[in-house]
Formats: structure tokens, C-alpha cells, sequence
């Protein structure tokens, strides 16, 4: 049984595993932590991890008090959050495709940046509070407190994203040696900068009521 602080193990174990599928699958923070890690490398890819991570965490929260309900309810509120999202991935993916080829050893670039841009991408992700709202409650006890449980289950989530979030900057990141090269480090950036507009449309599409 549940205490106020925790849920029950078996519980836990069932959520972190469904969560980890849904972190599996392609989207919006998957691509940007790539094009991120392989054309900046990996401590600019760890700083949007932590972005990412921030930004999970206060949609938990609020969604834990109840906003991502409203949000959920309100069709004005819900199409902005949403195209806001579309429209910023967008950019992103613009400002990808159309950027200098020096961009690799640019010392210039600040790492708050990156971790502004992985908090707000997931601040204006509908999805994440869609989750917050319809999945994580099939995983709470109706017969102990809401509020700790729904915390607690969402620090696992943001645990396990985590997780996945590192191991893509990693495994990206370990390209950046290659693409010092202009021309190699040009169409690796385009390309995923490309992958990227397309999960953009994709997330616009598939996040439509």
C-alpha cells in the first residue's frame, strides 16, 4: 500500500516502463538533443537535457495542481500552447538548416541558451501535459493522497526521460569529431535540421483535436 510520500513498487515499476516506451518514441526533443549533440557537442547537449528536464518537471507540477485540466478543457488555450510549440520547433530547425558551418567550434555560443531552448520547447508542449492529464492518473491510487502520488510518478518520468535524453546526447555527440569537417558537418545539420521541421509538422498534426 501507497504512503503519502510514495507508490507502491509494482506500480512504479509499471509506470517507468511505460513511460520509457513513450520516450522511445521519435519526437520533438529526441531530434533538437541530436542536432544539438552533433553539431555543438555534448556539454551543449547536456545543457538542453537539463532544460528538457526542467521543463517536464513544472508541467508535472502543474499539472499536478490542476492547470493541465484547464488546459485540457480549453480548446483556445490548448490550439495556442500548440501552435506556439509548432512554431518554435520550427524556428529551430531554420535557425538549424541556415547556420554557419563554423558552428561546431564557435565559441561563442552560450550554454544557457541551449537550456532555455530545451525548457521552453517543452513548456509549450501540449502532449507533455496531455500525459500528465490522461496517462499518469491510470497509475494513482484513488485511495491515498493525489497530489504526492501524481508528484512522485512524475519525477519518475522525468527520471526516465532523462536517462534516454543522455544516452542520445552521448551517442550524438560522438559524431561531433567527424563533422569538424565544413562540408560533412553542413549535411549532417541540414539533414537533421530537416528531420526536425518534419517532426515539427508531425507534432502539429498529430497533437490536432
Amino acid at each position: 500500500m501507497a504512503d503519502i510520500f510514495s507508490v507502491a513498487p509494482a506500480t512504479l515499476l509499471s509506470f517507468a516502463v511505460a513511460s520509457t516506451l513513450i520516450e522511445l518514441t521519435p519526437g520533438p526533443n529526441m531530434t533538437y538533443l541530436a542536432l544539438v549533440a552533433a553539431g555543438h557537442g555534448r556539454r551543449f547537449g547536456f545543457a538542453t537535457v537539463a532544460g528538457v528536464a526542467l521543463g517536464l518537471a513544472l508541467v508535472g507540477v502543474i499539472a499536478a495542481l490542476g492547470v493541465g485540466e484547464l488546459i485540457q478543457a480549453s480548446s483556445l488555450l490548448y490550439e495556442g500552447l500548440r501552435w506556439a510549440g509548432v512554431l518554435f520547433l520550427l524556428y529551430l530547425a531554420w535557425e538549424g538548416w541556415t547556420a554557419k558551418t563554423n558552428v561546431v567550434s564557435s565559441g561563442s555560443v552560450s550554454h544557457g541558451r541551449y537550456f532555455l531552448r530545451g525548457l521552453v520547447t517543452n513548456l509549450l508542449n501540449p502532449k507533455a501535459a496531455v500525459f500528465y492529464v490522461a496517462v499518469l492518473p491510470t497509475f494513482v491510487e484513488l485511495d491515498q493522497p493525489i497530489i504526492p502520488q501524481t508528484l512522485t510518478l512524475s519525477a519518475v518520468y522525468v527520471a526516465v526521460a532523462t536517462v534516454i535524453h543522455v544516452a542520445i546526447v552521448v551517442l550524438a555527440g560522438s559524431l561531433e569529431p567527424l563533422l569538424n569537417e565544413p562540408r560533412r558537418e553542413t549535411v549532417a545539420r541540414r539533414t537533421l535540421s530537416a528531420l526536425l521541421a518534419g517532426v515539427a509538422l508531425w507534432f502539429g498534426w498529430s497533437t490536432a483535436r
